[in-house]
Order: structure tokens, then sequence, then C-alpha cells
């Protein structure tokens, strides 16, 4: 699928064909992605980790934070805020504390807030992403959010996208302002380092 895409393609574009792609996938496809996903995050070792429940076509699933929490990972997910800026962070524990976010379909953690500085907290980031080529240069719906936060990540923080096998391509637009991911976690690949700059 993304193969198709001409190099001089704009980020709309790459977002338009992925947005396709991921229409496409059954529901089967997806709950066997979730599993192969959580099966993979065994085997990351984090003390505290940033991660986010998935929507949509998204892949993964809430079990991927559960088997995180039940290896001792303290697990933080994002808050949406009013207005568009870094996320906020507070922690998951469990499926209880889960509340419907600002953006129709997203669920986000119902505990006290840590500010936008919480995502500092973690020695591992897991974050979504339409797609992320061989660089590290992740694409993402657009809305800013993950580029704001990223800043306030820890120094040395694996960022890691979690993506399906196909959204990991050679190469996607970048800017300057792009955080580059240091690796991708897919459910066929499991997790794919990537080059450092």
């Amino acid at each position: 699928m993304p193969d198709r895409v001409l190099p001089e393609a704009s980020k709309s574009e790459w977002r338009a064909l992925l947005a396709k792609g991921r229409a496409a996938v059954s529901a089967q496809q997806r709950v066997a992605e979730a599993a192969a996903l959580a099966d993979a995050v065994a085997g990351l070792s984090a003390t505290t980790a940033c991660c986010y429940v998935p929507f949509g076509s998204e892949p993964g699933s809430i079990a991927l934070l559960d088997v995180l929490r039940k290896a001792g990972t303290r697990v933080l997910l994002p808050v949406v805020p009013p207005a568009p800026g870094p996320l906020d962070w507070a922690e998951y524990t469990g499926t209880s504390s889960l509340v419907a976010g600002r953006f129709r379909g997203v669920l986000e953690p119902s505990g006290a807030r840590l500010g936008p500085g919480g995502v500092g907290e973690a020695d591992l980031v897991l974050l979504p992403a339409l797609a992320v080529d061989r660089r590290g240069v992740r694409l993402g719906r657009g809305a800013g959010y993950y580029d704001r936060s990223l800043g306030f990540a820890a120094p040395g923080a694996g960022l890691v996208a979690v993506i399906r096998d196909t959204e990991l391509v050679e190469r996607l637009p970048a800017e300057p302002h792009d955080v580059r991911m240091t690796a991708v976690l897919t459910p066929g690949l499991g997790l794919v380092e990537l080059p450092r700059e």
C-alpha cells in the first residue's frame, strides 16, 4: 500500500493513503494484531512508560497497557488539553480509571494530572503514528499534540511508535521540528530499532 506513494508526496497525501489502508483492515486482523503487540511489549523493560489507549483503526489494545502494569511498569496516559499544546499526563491504574476524553472515542485516565512534564518521567514512550520511515521520521494525524509533547521527554528515553508492519516505510516527508523515533513496534516484526542521529 505505501509502496505506491511517490517520494515527493505531501504529508496530507500520505495521511489519505494510510487512512484508506487502515479502513480496509478487518476486525479479525485488528484482534490478531492487538494480541501480537501485547506479546511483543512483554519483552520491553521500563520503570515508567507513557502509552496511549488506541481508538478507531489504531493498532493495539488496553491489554498492552495491562501487560506493562503486570510487569511492574508505571503507565502514564495522555490527557488532551482544551487548547492546542503539549499533552497532559495521568497514571493508568486499570480500566476502571478510564473516562471519555475530549474527542469522541478517546479514553483518558481520570487520576491526578502530572502536567506536560509527566512525559519526562518515562524511560519508554509508546506513541501512535500513521507511519514511520527508516530514519525515524513519524507521521501523525496532524494535530501536533505529540510533536509539542516530545520536547518534554527525558534525554535517552526510548521513543517507540506503534504501527502496522506495512506502515514502516522507506521515506516520509520531514520537517526540522520533527522528533525522530528510536524504534517502532509492529505486530509482525516486534521491536525494530531505528538509527539514532
